[in-house]
């Protein structure tokens, strides 16, 4: 972390982490599921909703004020979206800080000031970090009295006593400033088209590879000791039985073995720590872009998708392989040549032969390898979609008897991508085993070359079994290298499979401002909007206008395949439209940060997706900070703890993957709860109650009816039994709005004239049909 002051910091971290704002909750345990069954939570001051309550630990809070006060304003929900769900509290808290404030465009480091005198006035406004992890901004220093934000006043300042907050005073404060970029008017020209997300994640740690550097230098030089020593031995210590001498030499010798093995292990080491490091941020970035990719651009297929994030593994092993250092050992081939000149004159011819001959073998297999490697890369992919969705779909493949197609299927792609595997290995095997067999060429030849010098008297015993050894020293990296070579081409293929990913359009790019446009009436609007699902031949929604005005019930009803449900991922942001906008609150939703819209509106989707882990896990999946009342209140509304209470783990159930240990009413349930977790002020249920028997349904609906006060209701449901939870009916058909209006007018219509006989009526108050025109 830069700039972070390790030692005092994890001091800091250590003394604090006792008093964690979460000390309160319950964790999903048994103790949990007996307080969750056992005990009703204590209710909020009248007149407060659960929504109104800011959770955001102060930290973060004052990261908003900051930014607010450099010019930039961001919401405190822009700030946490997409951090790690354990990063918002405890020690981590701090990290969190610096990471959402770089997401965000604002260089922030922690420095470590253990009094209030020695932080400059040139550096404020900072944030200050306070005992018991709470924090504030401090905006100036008079004399004894300090100018204060605190997150609980906003921007409203307070002046305190300097002693009394110097009490507080934990010892560190947060510095930030915004990044300065060019406008869209400077050029996006660059000599070199990189994938800068992947090499400049390399660069940053490049000084660690300077180690490397300096062990391997000193590794080569030591390496050259070995054949010196043998010589030396041979010549002058045998013929003359000089034993102190070749007690003096295995002394040498001795210390630079140990030498060598510690160096070794140290350059081994910091590969390793490199590795380590990239490995982490990459994925890290990988997941981030992943999960922020707009829906309209997500690859068709899971399994392929799953697949290329898998070969980061292959990447990773590359280059952060011990087999790179061979690229470092390289140069020192020039070294080893040159004393094999010095001791054997021209035999240096042989192993000047032997490289490029290598060199070149490697090389034209390469174009072959490039070939085979994007065949079996693809088949990879086609086998792994193949694979997760016949596993995803194993209940449906045994009750459709579809056995015997999908195992025809799986064995020709399994017979294709082996026989591809089979040709990429036999070239990788080629190209290693000419280098091992020019290396025993090279060395048979310089024995035998050896020998007629040392008839001739011009070289001798010792010479040769050092130019032997060195010419061995110096081909070794070209088989680390043909060994290299042969796994380069499917490590290509794997980043450029993620670079694509990479490349993909995020819902919050870099190069758009955003607004935090604070409070906004919780009205829906679209206007004149069309919208066609990726690779759809034809239109979901066709020049729908429709507006919902805060506190308003609406009901959409209409056949399947209508667009019914294709409304409320609009609304919601998860796709954007062709053509026309979605406002809410009046604000085009472009204008707004995701995080912003979507925690402002409760989203229960059609399919109903639970993650592996407990009920309370899945209630609170979006809520990091969500305390134990906000979860039984939505709990109690969804019905999740009419069958939570009767389980011997209470919320500590595990739910299975995909929620699969629960029924389909109970999942629904589940994914409702989280739905509402938030209180907030917009709800988008579609299809709340499909999956629940009658009783279930008239329980929820008295339950959500006494919820819903003034908040708006976007009812989207093909069961007219939930409709009298609705004041207003909208049916939807063909992509198009066909009625609105009054929900008994609208029902009236449809019994006596069918929904194609009024395409596009509106219904008066007094439930009289009228022309069609703007949403009533």
């Amino acid at each position: 972390m830069s700039g972070i002051d390790e030692e005092h910091m994890g001091g800091y971290q250590g003394a604090d982490a006792g008093d964690a704002s979460g000390q309160d909750r319950v964790a999903a345990s048994g103790v949990a599921s007996e307080h969750y069954a056992k005990n009703t939570p204590v209710d909020l001051p009248s007149g407060v909703a659960a929504g109104d309550v800011d959770y955001a630990p102060p930290l973060m809070q004052c990261l908003a004020l900051l930014f607010r006060l450099n010019g930039k304003p961001v919401s405190t929900r822009y700030l946490m979206s997409g951090l790690p769900m354990g990063a918002t509290e405890g020690p981590a808290l701090t990290a969190a800080c610096l990471r959402a404030a770089r997401v965000a465009g604002m260089e922030a480091r922690v420095a470590y000031k253990p009094t209030l005198r020695q932080i400059s006035p040139l550096t404020l406004p900072c944030i200050m970090l306070l005992k018991d992890e709470k924090a504030c901004i401090l905006m100036r220093i008079q004399g004894e009295q300090a100018e204060v934000l605190f997150p609980e006043t906003g921007m409203d300042a307070v002046t305190v006593p300097l002693s009394r907050l110097a009490e507080e005073y934990a010892g560190y404060a947060v510095f930030g400033s915004p990044v300065s970029k060019l406008d869209k008017r400077a050029s996006e020209m660059r000599l070199l088209k990189v994938k800068r997300w992947f090499w400049d994640t390399l660069l940053h740690f490049l000084p660690i590879y300077r180690h490397v550097l300096l062990a391997s230098v000193v590794v080569n030089l030591l390496t050259v000791a070995s054949p010196l020593f043998f010589m030396n031995v041979y010549d002058r210590v045998v013929p003359n039985s000089a034993t102190d001498t070749l007690w003096v030499l295995a002394v040498g010798i001795g210390i630079a073995y140990i030498c060598d093995f510690v160096l070794r292990n140290l350059r081994s080491y910091f590969v390793d720590v490199a590795g380590r490091n990239a490995d982490v941020v990459l994925a890290s970035r990988l997941m981030q872009h992943l999960m922020a990719v707009r829906l309209d651009n997500k690859p068709d297929s899971t399994g392929s998708l799953a697949n290329n994030l898998r070969e980061f593994e292959s990447l990773r092993e590359f280059f952060g392989s011990t087999t790179l250092l061979a690229l470092v050992d390289l140069p020192f081939l020039v070294l080893f040549l040159f004393i094999v000149a010095l001791i054997g004159g021209e035999m240096i011819a042989l192993p000047a032969i032997a490289i490029p001959v290598v060199l070149g073998v490697g090389m034209l297999v390469q174009y072959p390898f490039q070939r085979v490697a994007e065949a079996g890369y693809k088949e990879a992919m086609q086998k792994n979609a193949l694979l997760v969705e016949i596993i995803n779909g194993l209940e449906t493949v045994k009750a459709s008897m579809a056995e015997g197609r999908l195992q025809h299927a799986w064995e020709k792609v399994v017979g294709m991508s082996a026989r591809s595997n089979a040709h990429s290995k036999g070239l990788a095997n080629l190209s290693i085993t000419v280098s091992l067999l020019v290396t025993q060429l090279v060395s048979v030849g310089i024995i035998i070359w050896g020998v007629y010098k040392i008839s001739d008297g011009t070289l001798t015993m010792g010479g040769l079994i050092a130019c032997n050894m060195l010419s061995a020293r110096a081909m070794a990296p070209l088989s680390q290298i043909a060994a290299m070579l042969a796994r380069l081409q499917q490590s290509r293929m794997a980043l450029k499979s993620l670079d694509i990913l990479m490349q993909l359009p995020v819902e919050r790019p870099e190069d758009r401002p955003y607004v935090d446009f604070g409070p906004l009436e919780h009205s829906l609007e679209l206007e004149s909007v069309s919208f066609a699902y990726p690779g759809a031949e034809r239109l979901a929604l066709d020049g729908v206008s429709l507006r919902i005005r805060p506190g308003e019930k609406v009901g959409v009803i209409g056949k399947m395949g209508s667009g019914k449900s294709t409304l409320g991922r609009l609304m919601m942001g998860l796709y954007q439209p062709r053509d026309g906008a979605v406002k809410f609150g009046g604000v085009d939703i472009r204008q707004m940060d995701m995080a912003d819209l979507r925690g402002r509106i409760g989203y229960l989707s059609q399919d109903n997706y639970l993650f592996y882990g407990t009920l309370r896990d899945n209630i609170a999946m979006g809520v990091p900070n969500a305390d134990d009342r906000m979860i039984m209140r939505a709990a109690d509304v969804a019905g999740v703890t009419e069958f939570a209470r009767n389980h011997p783990a209470g919320f500590g159930l595990q739910v299975g993957e995909r929620g699969m240990a629960l029924s389909g009413g109970q999942r629904q349930a589940v994914a409702l709860a989280r739905a509402l977790l938030h209180d907030p002020d917009v709800l988008i249920l579609d299809e709340p109650t499909s999956n629940m028997d009658t009783g279930s349904e008239f329980a929820f609906k008295q339950r959500l009816r006494a919820l819903l006060g003034d908040k708006t209701l976007v009812l989207i449901t093909h069961r007219m039994s939930v409709i009298d939870l609705v004041d207003r009916l909208v049916v939807v058909d063909g992509g198009r709005i066909v009625a609105d209006g009054p929900r008994d007018a609208v029902i009236k219509a449809l019994r006596s004239t069918g929904v194609q006989a009024a395409p596009a009526a509106r219904f008066r108050k007094n439930g009289t049909v009228g022309a069609a025109g703007g949403a009533a």
